[in-house]
């Protein structure tokens, strides 16, 4: 027990420093730019997906966070918001790296999900733009810090710590009673979902993908190594394993769940695809 809270306590603390600057830049562009910031973000929405799928690369899982934030605060798109989470990293390169997979596979797999998060998200914008006929909404911290129920017109250092405070301690809640699960079932029997029969490998893997804990990228990866799934399974799990970001979605996009469901969707349905496909041209990867 001691071993699953030190465990869930080290991974809040982990997001602290990415939560912190995403609430106090969302509270610095609220009350210090106002209306410019809205067309600069108007603006610069249009690229949103490319930025999102470099940044979304990177081996942490602090970027999924801050943009599922971001996005409540209608500061970045849902096209942006996807590419992040399909790009997100998380545990996979430590682990490749830690076990000496060969650097050409490695940067084979990441240029991979860079380009699959930019591709997606300006997919995702075109067909909510073009085909839905749907805008992106204006900027709207103040109803996201009304429904947080803090006093964001006292300062705007002190409401960023109560942002994050909230958060973290939300996280380190949830991760909690994740890891005791985990650790309750086991995860050889969580490997045991897994097969190679052709689309079925890629399903499941995105299920357990979407689990909000590194642990899923961690069975995933190491299946993966083991010879225990294809790359394309391998693929599904680690594209949709956005890690807490959609736990965060849920929590401070609450007053928008079905919206919420529809992103989940997405995800799920992109990543499967996504790793389908790779596995029918796995050779590339060799």
């Amino acid at each position: 027990m001691i071993d699953i809270l030190l465990d869930a306590l080290f991974d809040s603390l982990k997001l602290i420093p990415f939560l912190f600057i995403t609430y106090w830049l969302m509270e610095l562009l609220e009350y210090k730019a106002g209306e410019k910031s809205e067309r600069v973000i108007e603006k610069a929405g249009r690229f949103g997906p490319m930025w999102g799928g470099i940044l979304g690369a990177f081996p942490q899982c602090g970027f999924s966070a801050a943009a599922s934030s971001l996005y409540a605060g209608r500061i970045i798109t849902m096209g942006t918001l996807i590419s992040i989470y399909l790009a997100t990293s998380d545990e996979m390169l430590p682990i490749f790296i830690s076990e000496s997979v060969e650097i050409s596979l490695i940067i084979k797999i990441l240029a991979a999900k860079v380009l699959i998060g930019m591709i997606s998200g300006f997919m995702v914008e075109v067909f909510f733009t073009m085909f839905l006929k749907k805008k992106h909404e204006a900027m709207d911290i103040h109803t996201f810090c009304e429904q947080e129920h803090c006093k964001c017109e006292d300062s705007v250092l002190v409401s960023a710590c109560k942002h994050t405070l909230k958060i973290a301690i939300y996280i380190f809640l949830f991760t909690v009673i994740l890891n005791f699960i985990i650790s309750w079932v086991g995860e050889d029997k969580v490997s045991l979902l897994f097969t190679n029969v052709p689309v079925v490998g890629q399903l499941i893997a995105g299920l357990v993908g979407l689990i909000p804990n590194c642990a899923a990228s961690v069975i995933i990866t190491e299946l993966y190594l083991e010879g225990i799934i294809g790359i394309g399974s391998m693929m599904s799990g680690l594209l949709v394993g956005a890690g807490v970001g959609l736990l965060i979605l849920f929590r401070v996009n609450r007053r928008h769940i079905k919206e919420n469901l529809a992103i989940l969707g997405i995800l799920y349905a992109l990543g499967v695809v996504w790793g389908v496909i790779i596995e029918a041209f796995s050779g590339l990867f060799v």
